[in-house]
């Protein structure tokens, strides 16, 4: 009996033990989880999750530490077990599985969670973007294979990204060794800081070994993503927050990003100064210069920012000092990811982005400034540069058509690798308009309309002539105005301004209204018309019949009026007695007030579309003036009765 109180109290013991080193390393893993430490704390958290430990916490934690280290295939391993164990996650933790389901290639589930995001955001622009382009990926097909792209010999193992042109010498950020000695590492992902390097660009495109840039620009910490002035005397940089030997931290002791200048005199870099609207408690990085060098972009998630991270710009003033930053507002950012952007020569903002419909990752995406400083449609430009992973910090020179860019896709030397690409065709958003031509009142198709595209200065770009199908259609470009004009003889000519946006589908139906002319050569008997006759008999119309026991036009009722009214434009002095009969259907008073109510309402029609009231007069006569046999007490047939209700239109004078 000892022996098993003894065994009892072991086993116990054991659990006790055990439970307790397991809450010391959830305590851990959080701790560095918080200290945004995420390799480590993956490390640790999938240590437990081998151990069979389940927690919906600790998948959370292992999915964004995944995420956010941008190994998005394994960030899609515990998402789903996080979404397998609850569904029903806050809708950042949707937003975030279908970006990792990208990577895997699963785009009917990532549509999916988008579908689920949207519906918990009402408000969020990524969800408002996807929602209004479910079509997405085959947007993205009509912009893709633009590109022939070739990975550079001069990446390392390590992470390389970030590069920019300097007199024909390409700088960018590394993380490589330096010498036969690691760097220092970056808690985060647990690898080696990075560093500014040169390399000159040969002849043949290649580059040779990158050599580092001079020490006063590279500290100990991160450094990346320069932009030089064109005359190779300034650069602005990013760093971590650290200047002049010492570090600075936000309140949770964190060292942010913040945005460097550095002069160069008697032959290297040195004078480096931090930008006046840096801070310790936000981050600001990858700058880009405008076209005038007047105007720094960059990448914040200042206060103001809409998302995660947000591009702005801000005022370089003649004398060097700096205006405000101003964000550039929802035409481009969304409420997740905008950064590392570029200015090119065509003056066109190149930026990556994550927050709008895309192949996965980051996506980069382009928009035109415009002339008052908004910017035009923004175009994903398409694989193969944009792929399942993060592309980012492209830049091209719009004169040779070649660049640069960075990705973590699958295939490179490193965990990021910069690659060179020539584009081979511009970008340019070509969609397909077409549309139908219909008859206003018959809703049939027009055969033999003239169909002619103008652009927005009404110079005609092309023309078309419907079938008998009355559809036509033209090639057009996205954004761009334009004006469609139909014409067909008989028909009144109608015109519509319009521009395509980089939807697939765009279409464009008109209905065309027969002028009056061709209403009256269609009238037979014109002759006939004269003085006391029906001019609804001698139109051959039908009687305008009504409703039972309503006074209200019908549609066929304004069909046969039009050609009434017609006529009545084409002699200008005629002046008609309108008479309306009911059937013998309830009461004579009854009948005769609706007769009555059914010649005004023919009276107010005519009016409406443009009689003078003068040249109407209108009359009820009620069941008084019966057609045929159906009096009360006849048994008669809906047909019968139907002869009754009609109306006259009895020419007074010409």
């Amino acid at each position: 009996m000892k022996m098993k109180k003894i065994i009892y109290t072991i086993f116990l013991s054991f659990f006790f033990f055990s439970g307790i080193a397991q809450k010391a390393l959830l305590n851990k893993a959080e701790k560095e989880y918080n200290d945004y430490a995420y390799a480590d704390a993956i490390s640790i958290y999938e240590k437990l999750a081998a151990k069979g430990y389940e927690d919906e916490k600790m998948f959370q934690r292992l999915g964004n530490a995944y995420y956010f280290n941008a190994e998005l295939p394994k960030a899609v391993v515990w998402y789903d077990k996080l979404f397998a164990m609850n569904a029903n996650q806050e809708p950042e933790y949707l937003y975030r599985y279908s970006q990792a389901l990208k990577s895997v290639g699963d785009y009917t589930k990532a549509d999916k969670m988008l579908e689920d995001f949207s519906k918990k955001t009402n408000a969020d622009s990524r969800g408002i973007l996807f929602e209004n382009n479910k079509n997405y990926l085959e947007q993205i097909k009509l912009n893709s294979g633009r590109f022939d792209v070739s990975n550079l010999y001069v990446n390392s193992e390590s992470s390389d990204f970030g590069s920019t042109v300097l007199n024909n010498n390409l700088v960018f950020s590394s993380a490589r060794k330096i010498g036969k000695k690691d760097g220092k590492t970056f808690k985060w992902t647990n690898k080696s800081f990075t560093n500014l390097y040169i390399a000159a660009i040969k002849t043949d495109g290649n580059l040779s070994i990158p050599v580092l840039l001079n020490k006063e620009v590279n500290s100990k910490f991160n450094e990346s993503t320069p932009v030089f002035t064109k005359d190779g005397k300034t650069m602005y940089f990013t760093r971590n927050n650290f200047l002049d030997g010492k570090r600075g931290k936000d309140d949770k002791k964190i060292t942010l990003l913040k945005l460097y200048k550095a002069s160069f005199v008697d032959g290297k870099w040195t004078n480096v100064v931090e930008m006046p609207f840096n801070s310790n408690s936000y981050s600001t990085a990858h700058p880009a210069l405008s076209l005038d060098e007047k105007k720094l972009y960059f990448a914040s998630d200042m206060p103001g920012t809409l998302g995660q991270s947000d591009i702005y710009s801000v005022i370089i003033n003649a004398d060097g000092t700096f205006g405000k930053p101003e964000n550039l507002g929802k035409n481009i950012n969304t409420e997740g990811r905008e950064t590392f952007p570029f200015i090119s020569g065509d003056n066109e903002l190149y930026f990556a982005s994550d927050g709008r419909p895309g192949l996965g990752g980051l996506d980069i995406f382009v928009s035109k400034i415009l002339e008052n400083e908004t910017f035009d449609q923004v175009q994903n430009i398409g694989e193969p540069i944009n792929t399942r992973f993060d592309d980012f910090a492209f830049i091209i020179d719009n004169t040779t058509r070649k660049g640069y860019f960075s990705s973590n896709k699958k295939g490179g030397k490193g965990n990021d690798d910069i690659y060179k690409f020539t584009e081979i065709k511009r970008l340019v958003c070509e969609r397909t308009l077409t549309g139908t031509i219909f008859d206003s009142k018959t809703n049939e198709t027009i055969e033999a309309a003239k169909v002619t595209l103008l652009d927005e200065n009404n110079q005609v770009i092309e023309e078309v002539t419907t079938g008998k199908e009355g559809v036509y259609s033209f090639k057009v470009n996205c954004n761009k105005k334009y004006l469609i004009r139909v014409e067909r003889k008989q028909y009144s000519t109608k015109e519509s301004s319009f521009s395509v946006s980089t939807g697939i589908d765009n279409t464009l139906d008109f209905t065309l209204e027969k002028e009056k002319i061709a209403l009256i050569q269609e009238l037979p008997e014109l002759e006939k018309i004269k003085i006391g006759t029906d001019l609804g008999k001698t139109l051959n119309i039908s009687m305008i019949y009504f409703d039972l026991g309503k006074a209200v036009i019908t549609d066929a009722a304004a069909v046969e009026l039009e050609k009434i009214y017609a006529v009545m434009q084409e002699y200008p002095k005629m002046r008609i007695d309108i008479r309306s009969h009911t059937d013998s259907r309830s009461s004579a008073k009854s009948n005769l007030v609706l007769s009555d109510k059914r010649a005004k309402s023919i009276m107010a029609w005519l009016v409406k579309k443009g009689i003078e009231a003068k040249r109407l007069k209108g009359k009820g006569f009620g069941e008084s003036q019966l057609l045929n046999k159906c009096k009360d007490g006849v048994k008669c047939t809906e047909e019968e009765h139907l002869l009754n209700r009609r109306s006259e239109f009895m020419i007074v004078s010409m």
